[in-house]
């Protein structure tokens, strides 16, 4: 599996969509700033991205590979916003906004996302959904 270097801080030129493509973890930092973070995602079959909302943070999701559902509401208990997304889709999500992903496909759900404040540590990389869950108990 190839780990990519979190290039935070730093200038850098991606290949975005090849990355996105490539990438087998659940979830890795490609760069991470002061005041944005770019993330990869393979969400596999059946599984979700979780129920979550970023406090202060606006997202920008944009799936490359699969199929979804996407959940929003201004409650967890209340997400009545439900769009399903595919290859080339976006998805935009305020600050506060209850949001989960799930993968409705029959292939790994491929998506990267950007944070405008960042959302995770420096160099984050988690390989499934339970060791992201786990880390983000511990903070």
């Amino acid at each position: 599996m190839k780990m990519i270097e979190d290039k935070g801080k730093q200038p850098a030129v991606f290949n975005l969509e090849e990355l996105v493509i490539e990438n087998q973890s659940y979830r890795q930092t490609i760069w991470t700033g002061d005041k944005m973070q770019v993330t990869v995602m393979s969400i596999p079959v059946g599984g979700e991205i979780g129920l979550e909302a970023h406090h202060n943070i606006e997202q920008f999701i944009r799936v490359d590979r699969g199929q979804g559902k996407v959940y929003m509401g201004q409650k967890k208990d209340d997400l009545n916003f439900v769009k399903d997304i595919e290859d080339g889709y976006s998805v935009h999500v305020p600050a506060e906004m209850y949001h989960n992903i799930i993968n409705i496909g029959s292939e790994p759900l491929q998506l990267y996302s950007i944070y405008a404040e960042p959302e995770h540590p420096f160099g984050t990389v988690h390989l499934t959904k339970a060791e992201a869950d786990e880390t983000e108990h511990e903070e």
